[in-house]
């Protein structure tokens, strides 16, 4: 059991029946009154963010949510199919549970399948990966002062704005939490 009084960033509860994971959270101590907890929580089923307020005495289950690394093996139509390396278990995943998580991660890449009670809620990727530019404009010589950008397609269909002195073929390396350029490899 999880008190108020004792929330953090990244902790999962159970209220109400739902699985949330704590965004955001303020103690607040008026002047007149009690304390209060002021929350922001995230459903982790359906991806609802609402606020909530809570006495800091109440007490909440905390929600046990399995994180395994699994290989990703291949698309077939709207179905991921994913791998355990451990026990070699295939696990497939439509569109809808996947999300926009699969758009920078190449097959036979290692990713986290998230899951509470069996059921699979989040498929995180790895936080930066290395693709190829497989489609783009070529920059123009001299136009670089304004730190200009321009799209170019990557290797799994993607879409990312890189400078204007990466060309076709290159390998860059993108955040895949917001889906921007770093660097070239």
């Amino acid at each position: 059991m999880v008190s108020a009084g004792d929330f953090r960033n990244g902790v999962t509860i159970e209220v109400e029946g739902s699985v949330f994971q704590i965004v955001e959270f303020q103690h607040v101590k008026p002047g007149k009154g009690a304390a209060f907890v002021r929350t922001k929580l995230k459903n982790v089923m359906s991806g609802g963010v609402v606020e909530k307020t809570f006495r800091p005495t109440e007490k909440f289950p905390q929600a046990r949510i399995d994180r395994k690394d699994m290989q990703y093996l291949y698309k077939d139509g709207d179905m991921y199919n994913f791998m355990d390396n451990e026990t070699y278990e295939q696990t497939m995943l439509n569109e809808s549970e996947v999300g926009d998580a699969m758009k920078f991660v190449k097959e036979n890449e290692m990713v986290k399948i998230d899951s509470y009670n069996g059921k699979v809620f989040a498929v995180e990727p790895p936080l930066f990966v290395e693709l190829e530019i497989t489609d783009t404009e070529p920059g123009f010589k001299g136009d670089t002062a304004t730190g200009a950008t321009k799209p170019a397609t990557v290797e799994t269909g993607a879409q990312v704005a890189v400078p204007l002195f990466v060309n076709q073929g290159d390998t860059i390396k993108i955040d895949t939490r917001t889906g921007e350029y770093l660097s070239r490899v």
